[in-house]
Parts: C-alpha cells; structure tokens; sequence
C-alpha cells in the first residue's frame, strides 16, 4: 500500500496568474475595508447610545 501512495505524482495545485493574484488581492483589501468601516460604525453607534445599551430590564 505504501509503495501504490510513493507512485503517485506530485500534483502542484492550482497555479494564478498575475492578473488573478491581482484580483483576489484588490477583492481582499475591499473586504477588510468594509469590515473596517463596519467595525467604525458599530463602535460609533455605540459611543453614542452611551451607557444605556447595558440598562436592559430583566
């Protein structure tokens, strides 16, 4: 069994080209800016509620 797994070639993988690598880099800066912006306005929207938002009847 072990000798049937050392006969298998060598599979590279998926290869990108420069303008996918491109791509999925300008996808993921998007991406972490939006959760960015999202970050901001949950903390703003929080600042301005102010205390309250841990007042909650029980």
């Amino acid at each position: 069994m072990i000798a049937a797994m050392a006969d298998k070639p060598e599979i590279d993988g998926i290869v990108l080209t420069e303008a996918q690598k491109k791509s999925r880099r300008q996808r993921s800066i998007a991406i972490a800016l939006a959760l960015g912006v999202l970050v901001v306005l949950f903390f703003a929207v929080t600042m301005v509620k102010g205390p309250a938002v841990l007042v909650r009847p029980m």
